[in-house]
């Protein structure tokens, strides 16, 4: 085999390695976007889509509890009495250990409040909570007002988003798409056509998979998030494959192995 044989056959291999590194570095716009299956503005219209449901207070969770009296000092006894407990995370940060003021659910359901005693609020939402101790601080304060809310309300976000961690929610009714956007959305290597979502039901673990091209991801139970929900977006093939930083040092030497062959083919004509 002759020497201007060997380099046309080196200078196509150059060349086809090129191609595939290249057709494996670009991702088809028909895996990175989100509901496709929607062509206008003028079909963006579900009939069945998913309906928020209040979450219900679980044992271990952290209660925001205040009361509001005629007599602002002796509501302050019941207020003042929320114990500081270790929380992670919140809403715009990663997980970082903080103090916050609140009331801890004990194993029995219940949260102990000055004067007031012990009152169980296991498996009612905030609103059904608030009125019951509304109700029974009324024996004790006149005209009380109250005020309830989570404190600990977490969802974990893991795999290939721009910053996962656990997040601590300002709000109960929170979406996929919201704790999607507070984790920085998806990289571009994360499959969007296959998001698992874990699920913890009174000690049992639900799964489900979600299509984020699809518009369909609005009809899912699994739309709106419960508490301690954890949201895994598993990589493609391209990021299990090569790492971007590679792909571009590959492409870099190839294409200045390809511009030694050429210049070698050029000097033999």
């Amino acid at each position: 085999m002759n020497k201007n044989i060997k380099v046309k056959m080196s200078a196509k291999l150059a060349v086809m390695l090129l191609v595939v590194a290249l057709s494996t570095s670009c991702v088809s716009n028909k895996k990175i976007a989100y509901f496709q299956d929607i062509q206008s503005v003028n079909q963006a219209k579900l009939e069945n889509a998913a309906k928020f449901t209040e979450p219900t207070i679980q044992s271990d969770d952290i209660l925001g509890i205040n009361v509001f009296t005629l007599n602002p000092q002796s509501g302050a006894i019941v207020n003042q009495a929320a114990a500081n407990t270790l929380l992670g995370g919140n809403a715009s940060t990663s997980v970082a250990s903080q103090q916050v003021s609140g009331f801890l659910v004990d194993r029995n359901g219940e949260v102990e409040l000055s004067l007031i005693g012990k009152v169980k609020v296991a498996g009612l939402t905030t609103y059904q909570a608030r009125e019951l101790i509304r109700e029974k601080a009324s024996s004790v304060y006149k005209e009380p007002n109250v005020q309830l809310r989570f404190i600990n309300f977490k969802v974990s976000v893991l795999g290939e988003v721009n910053s996962p961690s656990a997040y601590t929610l300002p709000n109960e009714k929170v979406s996929i798409l919201d704790a999607l956007s507070l984790a920085g959305d998806l990289t571009i290597y994360g499959r969007r056509d296959n998001v698992l979502i874990v699920r913890d039901n009174n000690g049992k673990k639900e799964f489900a998979r979600l299509d984020l091209n699809s518009s369909e991801i609005f009809n899912s139970p699994f739309y709106y998030l419960k508490q301690n929900d954890v949201i895994y977006v598993e990589p493609n093939k391209r990021k299990v494959s090569a790492s971007n930083s590679a792909q571009i040092q590959t492409i870099g030497v190839l294409a200045s192995v390809i511009s030694v062959i050429v210049l070698a083919i050029t000097s033999f004509k």
